[in-house]
């Protein structure tokens, strides 16, 4: 696994910064990196997960404190602390971390794309310019083994792609466009009520201005058209319920030349007939014979990757725990793997014939304190109370 970077040199910021100068260096290279600025360049699509995640940690003061002591194991679940539970918890969805930073600038989600078009002085978006596809939310359910160890799955998607013939344009090939006549242009058309003036979009050109003299005969002037297509998706290990997963360029098509939206697949894990999860860690019942947890050896237990043998001490009682070091789920953000605990179950016999009972009874005779003794002190402290 590749070292990661100290956040605050990923940020460009020195440890004492403030937190409004944190949120501007956020800002500025957060804009500088976005997929949407940089289509295709997944060297810039790291970075600005990179930054998601460093201004998650610093702008949280608990979590901050917590990196300033621990580094990056402060958020590693496989090494929590106990003292002050500072330690631990994932990290969100750069997507999310951008429209949270952005949304507080008062413009809401326009305010985000005045970053991106040279806005940030209250210019609004051509409204005639290119224009990004929507993202898609697809819900793939999976299986626990699947989601555990990791797969590859093919996903069919029905989506509104960019046309071919006009390529986003909605005009048939050699033909342009002219100015609207609804609004005359302006994108705008303005009502009377009374003593108000109410301005709408214009509902012919959709705010643009201008409409196209041709309409493109493959799509009818609407500049994209409905597409299946499948989508060979990576899934890797570790994966829970509630995971989303980030297919760029797999949205709605873009039009007037805007570049493609993207898919979101969230994901839902089924539960295991076997196994119960606890983050990384794996949880199991296995049942014993009682005979093997008197006289103690070896038992066979399942693991992700088959099975696996564990030593019974002689004597062992229904409940204990067995841990195999890392044989639970790989840690999706690489931070190692995760435990399996084995909870033995003692099975007692049923339906003995007459010789299995017979032996059994002559074993019981056998028996006192030293071979029952929780019993023996039990019933001990039982006849001291109604005493």
């Amino acid at each position: 696994m590749a070292t990661k970077r100290d956040y605050y040199e990923v940020l460009g910021v020195d440890k004492g910064v403030t937190a409004e100068d944190l949120k501007k260096a956020y800002r500025k290279l957060a804009i500088k990196y976005h997929p949407d600025k940089n289509p295709g360049d997944k060297g810039a699509e790291e970075k600005f997960k990179e930054l998601g995640e460093a201004y998650e940690a610093l702008s949280d003061p608990q979590k901050r404190a917590a990196y300033d002591q621990y580094g990056h194991a402060a958020f590693d679940p496989r090494q929590r602390a106990g003292a002050g539970g500072a330690r631990g918890g994932g990290f969100h969805d750069p997507s999310d971390i951008f429209e949270q930073v952005f949304g507080n600038r008062g413009g809401g989600a326009e305010s985000i794309f005045d970053a991106f078009f040279g806005g940030g002085n209250g210019e609004r978006r051509n409204p005639g310019g290119p224009e990004r596809g929507s993202d898609l939310r697809y819900d793939l359910e999976i299986t626990f083994m699947e989601g555990a160890l990791g797969c590859e799955k093919d996903i069919t998607v029905t989506k509104a792609a960019t046309c071919e013939g006009c390529e986003g344009s909605g005009a048939e090939k050699g033909s342009g466009q002219k100015n609207c006549t609804t609004c005359g242009g302006r994108g705008q058309v303005i009502s009377n009520r009374g003593i108000f003036s109410i301005q709408q979009t214009c509902p012919r050109c959709e705010g643009r201005g201008k409409i196209v003299e041709k309409p493109c005969k493959a799509c009818n002037g609407a500049g994209r058209k409905d597409k299946t297509s499948t989508i060979k998706l990576k899934i890797p290990a570790g994966v829970d319920t509630g995971a989303r997963l980030r297919s760029s360029g797999n949205g709605e098509g873009g039009l007037r030349g805007g570049p493609t939206g993207d898919l979101y697949v969230v994901l839902d894990v089924k539960e295991h007939e076997i196994f119960q999860r606890d983050g990384d860690d794996l949880h199991c019942e296995v049942p014993i014979n009682f005979v093997v947890t008197a006289l103690g050896g070896e038992v066979e237990v399942p693991t992700l990757a088959g099975g696996a043998q564990i030593r019974i001490p002689a004597g062992t009682q229904t409940g204990s725990t067995f841990r195999l070091k890392g044989k639970g789920i790989k840690n999706v953000q690489g931070y190692g793997t995760g435990d399996l605990l084995v909870r033995v179950k003692v099975e007692v016999p049923q339906k003995l014939n007459t010789q299995q009972k017979a032996k059994l009874e002559e074993f019981a005779a056998l028996c006192g304190a030293d071979v029952n003794p929780e019993s023996s002190g039990f019933f001990e402290k039982v006849k001291r109370l109604f005493r």
